[in-house]
């Protein structure tokens, strides 16, 4: 089977897209508006970008009239945004935050998060992730139906007990993945490759002290 998306509808080769390109993480944005509103909304085109200077990067979707979403709109006018990762516990809260709420509703309220001050950019963390990364913005760049934001890291919040002798612990971190339509998947199922020619780039994971 061939398809050609120049001669298929956008939404069965977004459905496409969505369908291989799996699991995905979830980027659970924080941002504010110019007039000092909270936003909580989460990205599932979302990866690394670099690692020096520490870089990540979303990619929101704009709306069907070609509008920025919130997020989008928040970070091209304030040039800060924080990055969190969605742990199984949030996967209520986060789902509630992909709603589409009037511009200015503040989603941390609507998804029941605390909202708690950042140390290097305006816009508040939820504290309740177990993860979460200050950007500032980095680059912008324009693409027809979406953008991608990439963003500087500037300071990281972890978890005491995600982090553990250098490395994260997949077991405390539970993060959550996107898959097509309605599903999630959870990170429970894996196993290791040496890279030929020598070691792992990372040697195993360390079990946690109490393991």
């Amino acid at each position: 089977m061939q398809i050609d998306p120049a001669a298929r509808p956008v939404r069965e080769i977004y459905r496409l897209l969505i369908g291989c390109v799996v699991p995905r993480p979830i980027a659970w944005v924080s941002s504010l508006s110019a007039d000092g509103v909270a936003n909580l909304a989460p990205f599932s085109f979302f990866t690394i970008a670099g690692d020096d200077p520490p870089l990540l990067l979303f990619c929101p979707l704009r709306r069907p009239d070609g509008a920025p979403k919130d997020t989008l709109r928040n970070v091209q006018a304030t040039g800060e945004f924080v990055i969190h990762i969605v742990s199984e516990p949030l996967a209520a809260a986060m789902n509630q935050t992909a709603a589409e709420y009037p511009y200015g509703v503040d989603e941390f309220a609507q998804a029941g998060v605390t909202p708690v001050p950042s140390l290097r950019v305006r816009p508040p963390r939820v504290a309740e992730a177990p993860v979460a990364f200050e950007c500032c913005a980095h680059r912008i760049v324009e693409l027809e139906r979406s953008a991608v934001v990439i963003g500087r890291v500037l300071l990281i919040h972890l978890r005491d007990e995600v982090y553990h002798e250098g490395y994260i612990q997949l077991a405390a971190l539970q993060p959550i993945a996107r898959l097509a339509g309605n599903s999630y998947a959870r990170v429970t199922d894996t196993f290791e490759l040496a890279r030929p020619g020598g070691a792992s780039a990372a040697p195993p994971t360390p079990a946690p002290p109490d393991a």
